[in-house]
Order: structure tokens, then sequence, then C-alpha cells
């Protein structure tokens, strides 16, 4: 897949390589993987797989917010007006996920066009920082929701600064992919036409550009939640721990606060770690090997598919995990399947809301 986590392009044409010698720079290595059969189809089936689970939960999570939650409580509720910001990004992305699944298809060869590689490069590359800067600042909200007592009369100033927040992070994003909109474009190497980035100063720009993302995409993010999940933590055991009632509660809150951050490192850790590996090799500060070229080829394709399924996961962590939202959902699932409720729609008729 193009440039979402390694502009240097992994996704490349099917070219068995049998004499590594002859490849005199890194870039030869970076656009000549060996993109075998089994590795495409199982990308392919992995991005349909998460396009599909994707967009089934974020809308879920549209439809819930719409009409369950109640307009006066959507309308206040801070974490709320976050997971429906995470769900617009995360719905966004796994849109462009049939244009990659088709390109690994097609033997990773760009079948849609120039106009077509830099929007769904430039959408999926927006996408991808605004959905880690949204659940940062969900963390950091939650902590100071929770560590800090809502004053009385502050909800509605709260509320308006959550929107410039909100607002900032999206210009945000969209100044971080601007490199990525300026020099996308599609490139015909090997016989091939890819769609990747072509910088005009070669190495040094396009190893800034990756050490961008590994920074505003996991590092800062990470020590971020690491720190907020971290207080939170302090601050509910010590409120709660002289209460012997409520051990549950405090159980529960950490099991969150793990599954959280656990499921952000698992995720998205092995692509940035690798990212950062070329980094290194691109600024010489470590030599390009065998091995490096092994794990660009084999390996790294496996940590994209494993990052894009944090898509998946977000709706569940931040929104259908939450007691409000499963007891929305399930009483949704028992009328949608009472018999009450079929008779009616079989018939065109209403349900009575008294037997449905």
């Amino acid at each position: 897949m193009g440039e979402i986590l390694n502009s240097s392009c992994w996704a490349t044409p099917n070219k068995n390589i049998t004499h590594l010698d002859k490849f005199s720079s890194l870039e030869d290595i970076d656009l000549s993987a060996d993109g075998s059969l089994i590795l495409r189809v199982l990308i392919s089936s992995v991005y349909s797989a998460v396009c599909a689970v994707g967009l089934v939960g974020n809308l879920l999570v549209f439809f819930l917010m719409k009409t369950k939650l109640g307009k006066r409580r959507r309308k206040r509720s801070v974490i709320n007006f976050f997971v429906v910001n995470l769900a617009v990004t995360d719905f966004q992305f796994v849109l462009t996920l049939p244009f990659w699944a088709a390109e690994a298809a097609l033997d990773f060869s760009w079948p849609f066009g120039n106009a077509m590689c830099k929007i769904v490069l430039s959408v999926t590359v927006m996408n991808m920082y605004a959905s880690v800067f949204f659940l940062t600042a969900m963390s950091v909200s939650r902590y100071w929701s929770v560590a800090c007592c809502v004053r009385g009369g502050g909800a509605r100033r709260r509320f308006t600064s959550i929107k410039r927040v909100c607002a900032a992070l999206w210009v945000l994003a969209s100044v971080a992919t601007a490199p990525t909109a300026v020099f996308a474009t599609v490139t015909v190497v090997a016989g091939e036409r890819l769609c990747l980035l072509r910088f005009p100063e070669g190495h040094p720009w396009l190893a800034l550009y990756h050490l961008q993302k590994v920074v505003l995409a996991f590092i800062l993010p990470m020590i971020t939640l690491s720190i907020c999940n971290a207080l939170l933590l302090r601050f509910v055991r010590r409120r709660i721990v002289a209460n012997t009632s409520r051990p549950k509660r405090r159980s529960k809150v950490t099991k969150s606060v793990i599954v959280v951050v656990l499921s952000f490192f698992v995720c998205w850790m092995p692509n940035h770690a690798i990212t950062l590996w070329g980094v290194l090799v691109k600024l010489n500060a470590v030599r390009w090997d065998k091995t490096y070229y092994m794990v660009h080829t084999y390996v790294f394709p496996l940590t994209v598919c494993l990052a894009h399924a944090n898509s998946c996961l977000n709706p569940v962590l931040y929104c259908l995990m939450r007691r409000e939202f499963r007891k929305k959902l399930r009483n949704l699932f028992w009328r949608l399947s009472s018999p009450a409720f079929t008779k009616a729609r079989a018939s065109g008729g209403a349900v009575d809301r008294d037997t449905a």
C-alpha cells in the first residue's frame, strides 16, 4: 500500500530477486520488493476485512450517537464529541482501503490514475494523523474530566473549547499531510505504475518525512497516552482505595486503561519501528544490508495491516465498551429480533413500543 506508513513504497511490483548484490542504493531496494502471491492475497484479504468491519463499526457509532443518547446529552459530552470525530476519521480511512486492496491484488500496480493517487494517498495519510491526534486528545480529556471536578456554569465554555481543539487537530493533520498532497504521484518503476512520493532532493527529504510521521503519529502520542493514563490510574486508586465497596470500579478502570494503551502500542509500534529503521538507514546512521531488505519486504506489509486494524478497534474501545452504549445496543438488537418488530416490518405497520 502506497505512502501511509512508508513513502519509499514497500508495495512494489512482483519481481523475483535472487541477487541482492546488484542493488547499489537503498532506493533500488525500496522500489524492488518481492510481491509474492501469498503476501498479496493476504494483504488484499486483510484490507477487505478491515474495511467491512470498520464501516459497520463506525456507522454503528454514528447511529448510536444520533438516535440513542439524546440530543441534550450528546451535545454536552466532551468525550462523545471526540468519539464522533474519531469515528469520522476512521470511517474516511477505511473508505480508502478498497483502493489499496485492488492495488495489492494487481501486483501493487496503481490502476486509478495520477489524480486518484494524490486524493486517496492524501486522505489516507490525513486520517491516519487525525485518528492518532483524536485518540491522544481523548486520553487527555478523560484524565482532565476525572481528576478535575466539574465547575458550575463551565460546561458550555468547555464544550466550545473542545470544538476549537477538534478544529485545530483537523488543521494540524492537514498540515502534516501537505507533503503527501504535493509530492504524491504515479511513477513508472520497472515497467509498473506505482503510487508513491517523489521528493526532488532524494533521501534526506524522504527521511525527514518518515521521521515526522514517527514523531507526530507515534512517539509524542504514545508518551501522552502513557502519562495521562498513568495519572488517571493513580488518581482513581487514591480516591477509591479507601472505599472497599468499589473494588470492581477500580478494576474496570485499570483494565480499560491497559487495553487503550496496549492496543495503540501493539497496532502501531511494529510499523513505526521499521519506519524508524529506514530513517536511520537513509541518514547513513545504520548500514543497509540483507536483513533490512527482508524485513522491509516481508514483515513491513504485515505491520501495515496491523496498523490498519486499529480503525476496527477504535469503535469497540471508545464507544461500544462503554456501558451506556452496550445497553442501547442490546435494546436495539432486541427490538430488531423481537417477533412484534419482525411482524410489523413484514406487514408494513408500526411497532408497539410496549410489546417490542
